[in-house]
């Protein structure tokens, strides 16, 4: 991938430009060259994919394509390099011109111009460190079937299509190979560009149904909303001139409105935390099948946005609708299981209850809760040398760690804190790397996401409960220090973390932005972390949050359940899911909830019109 930053740009436009041959990391000196030069005038690159034979997509973009309240009007350039054909390098003209001519000059001041120059690097002639790869094309499989991003012939189309929804350009332009300069709109848009076809005249109708072009005009990419797109095909390499000519004809036609996706970003980006939390408590924290982790935080959830409002009211919470989910347990006709790693975390629940009860409703809850932390003793009382259930995994500093200081600081006995010092310095000795960030497992070197992301709550868990005075606090305070400052570095431009914190190519994860976003809000709040540093990284990252939660608690691209993998491409290949998730509704709950209580943040970061990503 190659980072750079791309100027200020104007009106945001989708140009998707297929079947051609642009690669980011493009070996060509010309291409190399003209990313310089964007490099110079502040392009960013970043990255937003993975193909088979471990290639990166990448992208171009500009700050206001970070920014959906821009008064621009977007556009982005896509390319395909299968076939050989040349329109990656067509695209790079397009970026090149747009940035560094002086006579796209007055365009910058209306338009933002970003590119994908190449969709399918591995079939890319200018690629030629990649084998070649003929045997499919995603220009010609839209929407893409089935999970993303683990298809073993077309991944490339996934990161493509969800990519696009979630960049939520105003226009795209889908450049496809072809022996003559011509126009094609897809007749299901036509109405909606109608001046722009009448313009640019001669525009033919899109060809292929299911071509990029075609679908975004009618389906929803991401589940964010529609976007118009148009096709542009020229034999001519430099064909520089078809693009002022696009540009002139939007200006004419006044054709400066933002997309249907646009619109829906910009209403998501409008709700308060609160707001937020509300919505999601439609859909999650409903109820307690088993006590597991995933569960209990979303109920944990739903407890403290009942505080936020009473709080917010002067008056006292009504606990009412917790206790008719849990009080099941309380009274013993469910059984809280103890048999997983899962179980151990859900036990947290209990001892959330037991800080705002009293008398043997308080008892209960710390019977139930201590039930868990015992299991970090033997038969003798002497502490084990982990928590049981663990499987080696990064998890288990969440799954085993809080448990035990929660209830060291409800019962204020010693040996609890002393064995989640014990317990939490076995799983790190196991698990974290060299350079801060945490391998899943000693399986394979991978930081998956949220196997960082359990680390990162998991600790400020326990450090919101060791007494300050407990001779482990110093340490584990540095080491979540450490690891925080280990997650900065690798925050991508849209203020999200990825499926493998280190590796910007694979998608980016939502529950693992959520868990490190908390993290950081707990460290800044209590002063383990300096506001200055953190604060505009927290800003980033709940934009970024904001942007993928939808309506009725659809959420983008969380990793499904994830056990120990073997290697780097089985995290790449783990199911991104799109739609509604209980552990992603979960960890938004975990968030949004921190967010809305937090004194860290200013009054403008939590209300509707809160300010665009800096």
């Amino acid at each position: 991938m190659f980072r750079s930053y791309l100027g200020c740009l104007g009106v945001s436009i989708l140009l998707v430009v297929l079947n051609a041959t642009v690669v980011v990391r493009a070996e060509s000196t010309t291409d190399g060259e003209i990313l310089g030069r964007l490099a110079s005038r502040g392009v960013i690159s970043t990255s937003i994919g993975v193909t088979r034979n471990d290639s990166t997509i990448d992208a171009l973009i500009s700050p206001e394509d970070l920014d959906f309240q821009t008064k621009k009007t977007r556009i982005l350039v896509v390319a395909n390099g299968a076939d050989g054909a040349h329109m990656p390098s067509l695209a790079m003209k397009w970026m090149e011109w747009f940035y560094a001519d002086d006579e796209a000059a007055k365009y910058r001041e209306l338009f933002a111009l970003s590119a994908i120059p190449d969709t399918n690097p591995d079939g890319s002639v200018a690629n030629s460190s990649a084998p070649r790869v003929g045997t499919h094309n995603p220009a010609q499989s839209f929407p893409p079937k089935g999970d993303a991003y683990g298809s073993k012939a077309n991944p490339e189309a996934a990161y493509v299509w969800r990519w696009i929804g979630m960049h939520a350009p105003d226009v795209v332009v889908e450049l496809t190979p072809g022996d003559a300069v011509r126009w094609r709109v897809a007749s299901a848009v036509k109405p909606t560009l109608n001046g722009l076809v009448r313009e640019l005249r001669e525009v033919a109708d899109v060809e292929r149904p299911d071509s990029l072009a075609a679908q975004l005009g009618v389906s929803p990419a991401s589940d964010v909303g529609t976007i118009p797109a148009l096709e542009f095909s020229s034999p001519n390499v430099d064909d520089d001139a078809m693009l002022k000519k696009l540009l002139d004809a939007m200006i004419s036609t006044e054709l400066v409105r933002p997309s249907p996706a646009r619109r829906e970003m910009q209403r998501r980006l409008a709700r308060s935390a609160r707001a937020i939390s509300q919505e999601l408590l439609e859909v999650y924290g409903k109820e307690i099948k088993q006590v597991v982790y995933i569960q209990s935080l979303a109920v944990i959830g739903r407890m403290r946005h009942i505080e936020q409002l009473a709080k917010e009211q002067n008056a006292k919470p009504d606990y009412d609708p917790i206790n008719a989910i849990v009080d099941d347990y309380l009274d013993g006709k469910r059984i809280a299981a103890l048999k997983s790693g899962s179980d151990l975390s859900g036990h947290l629940l209990f001892t959330e209850l037991a800080a705002r009860s009293e008398g043997n409703r308080r008892d209960r809850c710390i019977e139930l809760a201590r039930a868990a932390a015992d299991l970090a003793f033997d038969e003798r009382g002497k502490i084990q040398t982990s928590m049981p259930f663990h499987s080696e995994m990064s998890d288990a500093l969440f799954m085993g760690g809080p448990i035990l200081a929660q209830v060291g600081r409800l019962t204020d006995e010693t040996k609890y804190f002393d064995a989640c010092k014990q317990h939490l310095q076995f799983m790190m000795d196991l698990d974290l790397r060299e350079d801060n960030l945490y391998r899943h497992s000693p399986l394979d070197e991978t930081a998956w996401g949220r196997g960082n992301g359990f680390p990162a709550i998991g600790v400020a868990m326990c450090l919101d409960a060791f007494p300050h005075d407990h001779p482990a606090r110093p340490e584990l305070l540095k080491r979540f220090q450490n690891h925080m400052a280990a997650l900065v570095q690798h925050q991508d431009p849209t203020g999200c973390w990825h499926q493998i914190i280190d590796h910007p190519e694979s998608y980016r994860e939502f529950t693992a932005t959520c868990m490190i976003t908390y993290a950081m809000i707990r460290g800044v709040t209590n002063g383990w972390l300096d506001k200055n540093v953190y604060l505009p990284v927290i800003e980033r990252a709940w934009y970024a949050i904001r942007t993928r939660i939808g309506r009725d608690g659809k959420l983008v691209d969380v990793c499904t359940g994830t056990g120990k993998q073997k290697s780097r491409r089985d995290y790449y290949d783990r199911t991104a899911i799109l739609g509604r998730d209980d552990r992603g509704g979960a960890m938004a709950l975990l968030v949004a909830n921190e967010v809305d209580a937090s004194a860290i943040f200013e009054k403008a970061l939590r209300s509707p019109k809160d300010p665009s990503l800096r």
